[in-house]
């Protein structure tokens, strides 16, 4: 079993995470500098309801003013609107498959760890059960041997108990 850390205390502790070290290079999905990690948040608030909510208002409010005649910036049939759809789309669906690649590739790795993890653990339960064998025989031998011993002190004190019989019986005897 490979114990790696030392706690507060200084006492080794098994390092659960051991198998997943070697992948830690896969928890960023762009990189992590700066312009990395706006990407990242911007790849992942495609996902959410607010950003459904939002570009849903937006929409409704540009073909209101559109249609209303409060503006015409974009009349029917909204070219820009589907202009703005179009470079949204262009930048989105690239982020969102490299996010779904890396997120695929960090998967695996994690699913890889815990496969050895939990092949770890079975080994481990096997020389503990091992070792668990191992002692009961032990123990019933040390219980035999204990038997064994009792049964020797029994004899022997029935031995001196018949020799002083005899000693007491000479003694008064004579």
């Amino acid at each position: 079993m490979t114990r790696l850390t030392a706690d507060n205390g200084g006492a080794n502790r098994l390092h659960h995470f051991r198998f997943h070290a070697p992948h830690a290079h896969l928890t960023s999905l762009f990189g992590d500098d700066a312009i990395a990690v706006k990407a990242e948040s911007f790849a992942r608030f495609f996902g959410t309801p607010l950003y459904l909510v939002v570009q849903s208002v937006v929409v409704a409010v540009w073909v209101a003013l559109n249609l209303l005649g409060l503006t015409t910036f974009d009349p029917y049939p909204f070219i820009l609107l589907n202009l703005a759809f179009s470079l949204q789309a262009a930048y989105a669906a690239p982020l969102i498959l490299l996010a779904q690649t890396r997120q695929a590739d960090r998967d695996k790795a994690h699913a890889d760890a815990d496969a050895q993890h939990r092949e770890a653990l079975a080994q481990a339960s096997i020389e503990r059960q091992e070792l668990a064998a191992t002692q009961s025989e032990q123990l019933i031998d040390l219980i035999n041997q204990n038997t064994q011993l009792t049964k020797v002190t029994q004899e022997l004190a029935e031995r001196i108990k018949d020799l002083t019989d005899q000693i007491h019986r000479r003694i008064v005897a004579g």
